[in-house]
């Protein structure tokens, strides 16, 4: 057996897996591998200015927590390697495809340490870039079954829904906060949802598990970004690595402004006024974090964080011993140590 360490995957980042098991570690390196190999072939055209393009930000580096989670999920079933590899890369490509329409919509400047394609480019080669991923994904998953290809279709969509949830808002007499949390679940959550069900599915792993490890996907997507939404508003940055208020100046409202801004009081009412719109001012920026982080809002974000990683954990037990399982533990508990 290994000491306990946090594997390294994507280019040199810190993965939020600790891997333990000296067998595992060595067969998810192997593997990583293959899909890194296999996500360039896809990546490549007949035009070089696409191959470019789509390079940019695998080049830039990444976690490829997806990947790896589909890789864990096919431990638990006996066969289908070869499967497994391309489902990983489909997740990934779709991944990234997302990536560049966010950067698109956001109006980003940066992604991943380096100009976003949008900036590095346009807005259209952007897009088309996502376009052309989302395309090759398609292209990938085609050989494994209807099945495969019915799933990548219904998350695409379950993708969309949550950026357009996220674009126009709750409707008239909707909770904001159910709104937030279908808005995550689309964008985040369907994902690595499905990573967790191809891997588990295409290796033959039983039906039970297949379903607990889809939903494993879905809890950690969600708990992930409920997780990051507390550290823009009450971690440091030389803890997190992230400038606090991106959400503030962003316009985007996040669990914790949630929570505050439905306090009844005089602080509340000023959150209200404050966050009907983009906080780009310096001074606006820094008496909203004083007056989220001395609201309730981030404890109770942090409460609703502590029951989806208690869902987590229920599905987790659903899945035999094996250093697999223990993996994806130290990804729910990493998700909430790093918000505390």
């Amino acid at each position: 057996m290994a000491g306990t360490s946090r594997t390294q995957v994507g280019g040199g980042r810190t993965s939020p897996l600790e891997i333990a098991d000296e067998g595992l570690a060595d067969d998810l390196a192997a593997s990583l591998t293959e899909v890194e190999d296999l996500l360039y072939a896809m990546l490549r055209s007949d035009s070089d200015f696409v191959t470019e393009t789509s390079s940019h930000l695998v080049e830039a580096g990444g976690k490829r927590f997806r990947p790896m989670f589909t890789l864990l999920a096919a431990q638990f079933g006996v066969h289908g390697k070869d499967d497994v590899i391309k489902a990983a890369v489909a997740v990934e490509l779709v991944h990234l495809a997302s990536l560049y329409h966010d950067d698109v919509m956001d109006e980003a400047t940066m992604r991943r340490g380096t100009q976003s394609a949008n900036v590095r480019w346009d807005n259209a080669v952007a897009i088309l870039t996502g376009d052309y991923l989302f395309a090759r994904a398609s292209y990938l998953v085609a050989d494994l079954g209807t099945e495969v290809a019915r799933i990548i279709a219904e998350t695409f969509g379950e993708l969309v829904t949550g950026q357009m949830r996220e674009t126009v808002g709750p409707s008239a007499g909707v909770d904001p906060v159910e709104h937030y949390i279908q808005v995550i679940t689309g964008k985040t959550g369907s994902l690595i949802a499905t990573a967790g069900q191809y891997g588990a599915m295409l290796s033959g792993a039983p039906e039970a598990q297949v379903k607990a490890l889809r939903q494993l996907g879905r809890l950690i997507g969600i708990a992930f970004q409920i997780s990051d939404d507390i550290i823009d508003i009450d971690s440091p940055m030389q803890e997190s690595g992230k400038v606090p208020g991106t959400d503030l100046r962003e316009g985007v409202l996040t669990l914790p402004m949630l929570y505050a801004m439905g306090e009844q009081s005089p602080h509340a009412a000023r959150l209200r006024e404050l966050l009907s719109g983009p906080v780009v001012e310096d001074v606006l920026v820094e008496e909203a974090l004083s007056l989220l982080r001395a609201s309730s809002g981030v404890a109770e974000a942090r409460r609703t964080l502590a029951d989806y990683a208690e869902r987590a954990r229920a599905e987790l037990a659903v899945l035999p011993p094996h250093p697999a399982r223990d993996a994806l533990g130290s990804v729910i508990e990493y998700v909430v140590e790093r918000s505390s």
